[in-house]
Protein backbone atom coordinates (compact mmCIF):
# COMPACT_ATOMS: atom_id res chain seq x y z
CA UNK A 1 0.00 0.00 0.00
CA UNK A 2 3.04 2.33 0.82
CA UNK A 3 4.46 1.89 -2.33
CA UNK A 4 1.32 2.72 -4.20
CA UNK A 5 0.96 5.80 -2.87
CA UNK A 6 4.93 6.90 -3.54
CA UNK A 7 4.24 5.94 -6.62
CA UNK A 8 1.15 7.97 -7.04
CA UNK A 9 2.99 10.76 -5.28
CA UNK A 10 5.92 11.35 -7.65
CA UNK A 11 3.04 11.93 -10.82
CA UNK A 12 1.45 14.30 -9.07
CA UNK A 13 4.77 16.20 -7.72
CA UNK A 14 6.52 16.30 -11.08
CA UNK A 15 3.52 17.47 -12.63
CA UNK A 16 3.05 20.78 -10.79
CA UNK A 17 6.17 21.65 -12.69
CA UNK A 18 4.96 21.57 -15.81
CA UNK A 19 2.57 24.49 -15.42
CA UNK A 20 5.23 26.54 -13.05
CA UNK A 21 7.51 26.37 -16.34
CA UNK A 22 4.71 27.26 -18.83
CA UNK A 23 3.72 29.76 -16.57
CA UNK A 24 7.50 30.85 -16.68
CA UNK A 25 7.49 30.97 -20.17
CA UNK A 26 4.20 33.27 -20.27
CA UNK A 27 6.19 35.37 -17.95
CA UNK A 28 9.31 35.92 -19.82
CA UNK A 29 7.10 36.26 -23.26
CA UNK A 30 4.84 38.82 -21.23
CA UNK A 31 7.79 40.87 -20.42
CA UNK A 32 9.79 40.83 -24.36
CA UNK A 33 6.07 41.79 -25.57
CA UNK A 34 5.63 44.44 -22.97
CA UNK A 35 9.09 45.91 -23.85
CA UNK A 36 8.48 45.53 -27.63
CA UNK A 37 4.81 47.76 -27.01
CA UNK A 38 6.84 50.29 -25.21
CA UNK A 39 9.70 50.70 -27.97
CA UNK A 40 6.61 50.51 -30.62
CA UNK A 41 5.36 53.28 -28.45
CA UNK A 42 8.62 55.94 -28.12
CA UNK A 43 9.02 54.85 -32.18
CA UNK A 44 5.24 56.50 -32.55
CA UNK A 45 5.59 59.34 -30.57
CA UNK A 46 9.52 60.13 -32.00
CA UNK A 47 8.56 59.94 -35.24
CA UNK A 48 7.12 63.30 -35.83
CA UNK A 49 7.63 64.01 -39.42
CA UNK A 50 6.06 60.83 -40.58
CA UNK A 51 2.56 61.40 -42.40
CA UNK A 52 0.80 58.54 -40.33
CA UNK A 53 -2.95 59.43 -39.33
CA UNK A 54 -3.53 58.41 -36.00
CA UNK A 55 -0.17 58.59 -34.87
CA UNK A 56 -0.28 59.72 -31.73
CA UNK A 57 -3.42 57.37 -30.70
CA UNK A 58 -1.94 54.30 -31.65
CA UNK A 59 1.24 55.61 -29.76
CA UNK A 60 -0.87 56.08 -27.01
CA UNK A 61 -2.64 52.79 -26.82
CA UNK A 62 0.74 50.90 -27.39
CA UNK A 63 2.09 52.83 -24.59
CA UNK A 64 -1.10 51.60 -21.79
CA UNK A 65 -1.23 48.50 -23.65
CA UNK A 66 2.90 47.68 -22.97
CA UNK A 67 2.14 49.23 -19.33
CA UNK A 68 -0.68 47.00 -18.57
CA UNK A 69 1.16 43.67 -20.45
CA UNK A 70 4.10 44.83 -18.01
CA UNK A 71 1.75 44.77 -14.56
CA UNK A 72 0.24 41.88 -15.53
CA UNK A 73 3.19 39.91 -16.00
CA UNK A 74 5.17 40.77 -12.69
CA UNK A 75 1.84 39.93 -10.97
CA UNK A 76 0.95 37.14 -12.90
CA UNK A 77 4.91 36.02 -11.45
CA UNK A 78 4.38 37.20 -8.02
CA UNK A 79 0.88 35.76 -7.36
CA UNK A 80 1.86 32.44 -9.49
CA UNK A 81 -1.35 32.80 -11.12
CA UNK A 82 -1.85 35.42 -13.67
CA UNK A 83 -5.28 37.63 -12.82
CA UNK A 84 -8.23 38.95 -14.75
CA UNK A 85 -8.12 36.09 -17.02
CA UNK A 86 -11.48 36.67 -18.50
CA UNK A 87 -9.97 39.91 -19.54
CA UNK A 88 -6.85 38.76 -20.58
CA UNK A 89 -8.76 36.13 -22.86
CA UNK A 90 -10.35 39.08 -24.64
CA UNK A 91 -7.75 41.20 -24.68
CA UNK A 92 -4.35 39.61 -25.80
CA UNK A 93 -6.64 38.34 -29.15
CA UNK A 94 -7.30 41.88 -29.74
CA UNK A 95 -3.60 42.68 -28.96
CA UNK A 96 -2.36 40.11 -32.01
CA UNK A 97 -5.03 41.50 -34.50
CA UNK A 98 -3.64 44.67 -33.93
CA UNK A 99 -0.32 43.60 -34.42
CA UNK A 100 -1.61 41.81 -37.67
CA UNK A 101 -3.20 45.15 -38.74
CA UNK A 102 0.10 47.42 -38.32
CA UNK A 103 1.88 45.18 -40.08
CA UNK A 104 -0.38 45.39 -43.04
CA UNK A 105 -0.70 48.81 -42.92
CA UNK A 106 1.86 49.88 -42.01
CA UNK A 107 3.79 48.37 -44.76
CA UNK A 108 2.22 52.14 -47.32
CA UNK A 109 3.02 54.22 -44.34
CA UNK A 110 6.60 55.82 -43.21
CA UNK A 111 6.66 53.13 -40.25
CA UNK A 112 7.46 50.45 -42.43
CA UNK A 113 10.60 49.76 -40.18
CA UNK A 114 8.51 49.03 -37.23
CA UNK A 115 6.72 46.06 -39.01
CA UNK A 116 9.36 43.50 -37.34
CA UNK A 117 8.90 45.20 -33.84
CA UNK A 118 4.89 44.19 -34.90
CA UNK A 119 5.58 40.52 -35.87
CA UNK A 120 7.83 40.54 -32.56
CA UNK A 121 4.93 41.28 -30.51
CA UNK A 122 2.52 39.07 -32.38
CA UNK A 123 4.62 36.14 -32.08
CA UNK A 124 5.46 37.06 -28.53
CA UNK A 125 1.18 37.84 -28.28
CA UNK A 126 0.59 34.14 -29.50
CA UNK A 127 2.93 32.24 -27.00
CA UNK A 128 1.35 34.00 -24.04
CA UNK A 129 -2.12 33.20 -25.83
CA UNK A 130 -0.90 29.24 -26.06
CA UNK A 131 0.34 29.46 -22.50
CA UNK A 132 -2.37 30.90 -20.62
CA UNK A 133 -4.78 28.80 -22.60
CA UNK A 134 -3.15 25.40 -21.42
CA UNK A 135 -2.86 26.73 -18.34
CA UNK A 136 -6.37 27.41 -17.62
CA UNK A 137 -7.42 24.47 -18.83
CA UNK A 138 -4.73 22.59 -16.67
CA UNK A 139 -5.95 24.94 -13.16
CA UNK A 140 -8.75 22.90 -12.21
CA UNK A 141 -6.92 20.19 -11.73
CA UNK A 142 -3.19 21.10 -10.50
CA UNK A 143 -2.64 19.80 -7.02
CA UNK A 144 -2.72 22.46 -4.15
CA UNK A 145 1.49 22.87 -3.73
CA UNK A 146 1.73 19.28 -1.37
CA UNK A 147 4.03 16.95 -2.06
CA UNK A 148 6.81 19.63 -2.23
CA UNK A 149 9.19 17.56 -0.97
CA UNK A 150 12.57 15.22 -1.63
CA UNK A 151 11.16 13.75 -4.49
CA UNK A 152 9.85 17.24 -5.64
CA UNK A 153 13.08 18.35 -5.95
CA UNK A 154 13.73 15.83 -8.91
CA UNK A 155 11.76 17.78 -10.97
CA UNK A 156 13.68 20.96 -10.61
CA UNK A 157 16.22 19.99 -13.72
CA UNK A 158 13.88 20.50 -16.10
CA UNK A 159 12.05 22.78 -14.68
CA UNK A 160 15.12 25.39 -14.90
CA UNK A 161 15.67 23.46 -18.39
CA UNK A 162 12.36 24.51 -19.93
CA UNK A 163 13.16 27.99 -18.27
CA UNK A 164 16.09 28.78 -20.10
CA UNK A 165 14.80 27.27 -23.33
CA UNK A 166 12.15 29.61 -23.14
CA UNK A 167 13.87 32.63 -22.16
CA UNK A 168 16.15 32.66 -25.20
CA UNK A 169 13.40 31.89 -27.22
CA UNK A 170 11.81 34.85 -26.36
CA UNK A 171 15.34 36.76 -26.48
CA UNK A 172 15.56 35.51 -30.13
CA UNK A 173 12.08 37.13 -30.87
CA UNK A 174 12.46 40.34 -28.47
CA UNK A 175 15.62 41.14 -29.37
CA UNK A 176 14.82 42.06 -33.37
CA UNK A 177 11.63 43.43 -32.28
CA UNK A 178 13.65 46.19 -30.15
CA UNK A 179 16.83 46.59 -32.75
CA UNK A 180 14.22 47.57 -34.96
CA UNK A 181 12.53 50.33 -32.77
CA UNK A 182 14.30 54.23 -32.64
CA UNK A 183 14.89 52.96 -29.36
CA UNK A 184 17.25 49.83 -30.55
CA UNK A 185 18.39 52.51 -33.62
CA UNK A 186 20.01 54.45 -31.22
CA UNK A 187 21.50 51.93 -29.59
CA UNK A 188 25.36 52.24 -29.43
CA UNK A 189 27.06 49.16 -30.66
CA UNK A 190 29.42 46.94 -28.81
CA UNK A 191 32.95 48.56 -29.38
CA UNK A 192 31.86 51.95 -30.23
CA UNK A 193 31.39 53.45 -26.85
CA UNK A 194 33.96 56.37 -27.94
CA UNK A 195 33.35 58.39 -30.55
CA UNK A 196 30.29 56.48 -32.43
CA UNK A 197 26.72 58.19 -31.49
CA UNK A 198 28.25 60.63 -29.48
CA UNK A 199 30.57 62.54 -31.82
CA UNK A 200 29.01 65.60 -34.09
Amino acid sequence: MMTSQAMAAVPATQGTYRPDAVRLVAGFAGLGAAAVNLAVASSLFAASGTNFPGRVAVATAALLWGGALLGWTVAGLSRNRFPVPLASALLLPAAAAAHVAAIVLGAGSGMAGLGISHLAALLLTLMILAATSWLGRRSPSLPGGSGQDASGRLGAGPLIAAAFAGALLVAAITTPGLAASTAGEFAVPHGEHTGGHHSP
